[in-house]
This record gives C-alpha cells, structure tokens and sequence, in this order.
C-alpha cells in the first residue's frame, strides 16, 4: 500500500500553473531548462555573498530554491514518476553510498 506523500501534494499543486498551451515534449524541456535557470540563480546570490562580500538574501535564496523545487516537480510529473518516488530512491540511494553517513574517506572514487 503507497500513501500519498506532502511532496506529492505539492506536486499536483505546481501542475495547476503547467503552460497547458505546451506539448508534453515542450513541457518537459521548459521545466528541465528552468531548473538550470533557477539552479544558476541560487548559484549568483552565494557567490555574490561570499565571493563580493554581499549580504546572504536568505529570503531571495529560498525564493529561488522554490522555484528549482517548482521545475523538479513537474519535470517528475512530466515523466509520470511520483516527487515521493524520486526522493525515495534518492535517500536509498544515499543510505547505500554513505551506510554511516557521509564522511571524506568513504567517498567513492
């Protein structure tokens, strides 16, 4: 039995503000762009914070990270693969790396 996660929630949510004028190939590309776009921009406040000596936005940051989790969510949904799903199989996939957490040594080459 499989029980519908808050990030599935969310998910269905994000999809009510889909391009629906965009094929499902065009979505796919839109939202896949956009999470290098949004990726790009959370980059520009970090490196502005620590490379110029700026002040960290945290607010614009999350801004920017909701965004990112906006074209992740629909990138899922536009392979028909569940948000819980993929961070499911990301934690397994962790666990199996790191079994006692992350630690320098243990990276894999």
């Amino acid at each position: 039995m499989t029980t519908r996660s808050a990030l599935d929630e969310y998910q269905d949510a994000a999809a009510r503000t889909i391009n629906r004028s965009l094929t499902d190939e065009q979505r796919l590309l839109d939202a896949a762009a956009g999470l290098a776009e949004e990726a790009g921009e959370v980059l520009a406040h970090v490196r502005k914070h620590l490379m110029q000596g700026r002040a960290l936005d945290r607010e614009a940051v999350a801004k920017e990270l909701g965004d990112a989790l906006w074209c992740i969510a629909i990138v899922a949904r536009s392979l028909d693969v569940p948000l819980s799903k993929v961070a499911a199989a990301n934690v397994d996939k962790l666990a199996a790396r790191y079994p006692k957490g992350f630690s320098a040594p243990d990276r894999p080459e």
